[in-house]
C-alpha cells in the first residue's frame, strides 16, 4: 500500500495576518532607526534622553505582545523551525539574561534583554505569518527606501536638523536624515543598495525601479560620508555580483570564495584589534582605501581604553549593555571622558563590544553564530542559490562595518534586526527545503509501489 504524501506546510503569502506582522516589522525598524519621540532637536543639542519614553516603551511592550500571539497561533512550524534556527543566536540570549546578575548596571541590562527578546520575536513572526521565500527583501526594500526618501525630504526641508552641525572634522556636513548619526544613515543606505542591486541582478526588478531605488540610497550613502559603509558596500557587491553571475562550471567554488573572504575578514580583525603581532602591517592598504589613518579616525584609543575594561572581567565582562549607560561621572565608561575629552557611546568595533559586554564566553556564541550563519547559507546555495547569495552578501556587509562600528547583537541598531530577520528566515526556508525533500522522495516510493503493484502487460503497455 502507498504511503501518504506528506503535504507541504500551507502557503502563507495570502495570509490575512501577513499585513499585521508586516506592520509589525515596519514600526520596529523605525524604532530603531529614529531617535526618542522623534525628538531631532534634542539630538542636534546633544540633549538626547538615554532611556525611552513612556510611548516607546508601550510600543516595545504592544511588539513582544503581538508578536508572542502570532507565534502561540503558529506554534507546529514554529517548533518544526526551530530545529533549523541558528542555535547560537538563542544561546546569547540566554547568556545576556544570565548576565543580569553580574552586570555592573543590571537595570540597564533587563531593559536591553527585553528588547533582544522583542526583534527575536517580532522576526520570527514575520516568517511564520505571511510566509513565502522572497519575503525577507519584499519588506525591507521597499521599507528602507522610504526611510531614505525620509531623510532626503527632511535634510533640504530641516537642514539644521538632518546634518552634523560640526564646522570641521569628519562630521562636517555629514547628514544623518532620519537616523542618529552619519555612519546610522550610511549603514541603511549600504544595506538599501545591497537589497536593490539584489534585486537587479536576481531579475526581481527592472532597470526603471533598479535606478531610482539605488540612486536614491546612493545618494544617502554619499551624502553620509560614511567611508566605512562605502567600502563595505563596494566589497558587498563586488562579492554578491560574483556568486550571482559565475558561470554554472565553476559555482562549485563559490563555498571556497566565501571561506576566502571569512577568511580575509578573520584576519583583518585581528589586525585592527592588535591581538597578533605584525598582523598590522595588513593594515597599511586598507587605510589607503579608506582615506582614514592607522587610528582609525581615532577608535584605536577606544579600544584600547576598552580593552583595559575588558582586563577585569574577561570570562563573562561586565554585563550586556551595562558600561555604555552614559556620561555620568563614576561610571566605568566616564574614563573615556576623562582620557579622551569626549564620550563615544560605543567601542566602535562590534567584536571588542561583545567581548566587553560578555567576556569570552559572547565572543565565542558570536563566533558560533557567524559560522553557523555562514553554513546554513551555503546549504541554502544548493537549494535557493538567488536567495542564498543575499543573505551571504548581508554577511559580509556587516562583518565589515563591525570592524569600525559596534553591530552585532546590539539591541539599539536596526543591523540586528535584519540581521535576526535574515537568521529566522534561513531557518525558515531550510524547513521548506526538508519537506519538498520529504515530499518528492514520498512521491518516489509511491510511483515506485503503483509500478510494481500494476500487471506486467501494463507496465510494459505501448505508448
Amino acid at each position: 500500500m502507498a504511503t501518504p504524501v506528506p503535504a507541504l506546510p500551507q502557503p502563507m503569502s495570502r495570509d490575512r495576518y501577513a499585513p499585521v506582522t508586516a506592520s509589525m516589522l515596519a514600526v520596529l525598524v523605525l524604532l530603531m532607526i529614529v531617535p526618542e519621540g522623534f525628538d531631532y532637536r534634542a539630538l542636534a543639542d546633544g540633549d538626547a534622553p538615554s532611556v525611552g519614553t513612556t510611548g516607546s516603551r508601550l510600543l516595545w511592550l504592544t511588539l513582544l505582545g503581538a508578536g508572542s500571539l502570532a507565534m502561540l497561533l503558529r506554534l507546529t512550524p514554529l517548533r518544526r523551525m526551530a530545529s533549523h534556527l541558528n542555535l547560537a543566536l538563542p544561546l546569547f540570549v540566554l547568556l545576556v539574561a544570565t548576565s543580569i546578575t553580574w552586570s555592573d548596571d543590571p537595570p540597564v541590562t533587563a531593559r536591553r534583554l527585553i528588547r533582544l527578546v522583542t526583534i527575536l520575536v517580532c522576526t520570527s513572526a514575520v516568517v511564520l505569518v505571511g510566509w513565502h521565500p522572497r519575503r525577507f527583501q519584499a519588506l525591507l526594500r521597499p521599507l528602507l527606501t522610504g526611510v531614505l526618501i525620509a531623510s532626503l525630504i527632511f535634510g533640504l526641508a530641516w537642514p539644521s536638523l538632518a546634518i552634523h552641525p560640526d564646522t570641521d572634522g569628519v562630521l562636517m556636513n555629514a547628514w544623518h536624515g532620519l537616523a542618529n548619526h552619519k555612519n546610522g544613515l550610511g549603514d541603511i543606505a549600504s544595506i538599501a543598495l545591497i537589497l536593490w542591486m539584489h534585486a537587479l541582478l536576481s531579475g526581481e526588478r527592472r532597470w526603471s525601479h533598479f535606478a531610482v531605488g539605488s540612486g536614491i540610497a546612493l545618494a544617502c550613502l554619499l551624502l553620509s560620508r560614511s567611508s566605512t559603509s562605502m567600502v563595505a558596500t563596494a566589497f558587498t557587491l563586488l562579492m554578491m555580483t560574483l556568486l550571482l553571475r559565475t558561470p554554472p562550471s565553476l559555482r562549485i567554488y563559490l563555498p571556497y570564495l566565501v571561506a576566502a573572504f571569512v577568511a580575509a575578514l578573520l584576519t583583518y580583525s585581528l589586525a585592527v584589534l592588535d591581538l597578533v603581532p605584525g598582523l598590522g602591517l595588513l593594515l597599511k592598504p586598507l587605510t589607503m582605501i579608506t582615506g582614514k589613518d592607522l587610528s582609525f579616525t581615532g577608535r584605536t584609543e577606544i579600544w584600547e581604553i576598552v580593552t583595559e575594561h575588558i582586563a577585569r572581567s574577561p570570562w563573562h565582562g561586565s554585563g550586556y549593555g551595562a558600561y555604555w549607560t552614559g556620561v555620568h561621572e563614576g561610571t566605568p565608561s566616564y574614563e573615556l571622558v576623562t582620557r579622551l575629552g569626549f564620550y563615544p557611546a560605543s567601542a566602535h568595533n562590534g567584536y571588542l563590544e561583545v567581548l566587553n559586554d560578555l567576556g569570552i564566553a559572547g565572543l565565542l556564541i558570536l563566533a558560533a553564530y557567524l559560522l553557523t550563519f555562514v553554513r546554513q547559507a551555503l546549504r541554502l546555495l544548493a537549494y535557493d542559490r538567488t536567495q542564498a547569495c543575499l543573505y551571504l552578501a548581508l554577511f559580509l556587509q556587516q562583518a565589515i562595518v563591525n570592524l569600525s562600528e559596534s553591530r552585532w547583537f546590539s539591541s539599539l541598531t536596526v543591523d540586528f534586526v535584519i540581521m535576526t530577520l535574515a537568521t529566522v528566515s534561513i531557518a525558515r526556508a531550510l524547513l521548506d527545503q526538508r519537506w519538498q525533500r520529504r515530499r518528492r522522495s514520498a512521491m518516489t516510493g509511491n510511483s515506485a509501489a503503483g509500478s510494481r503493484s500494476m500487471p506486467a502487460e501494463a507496465v510494459h503497455a505501448p505508448h
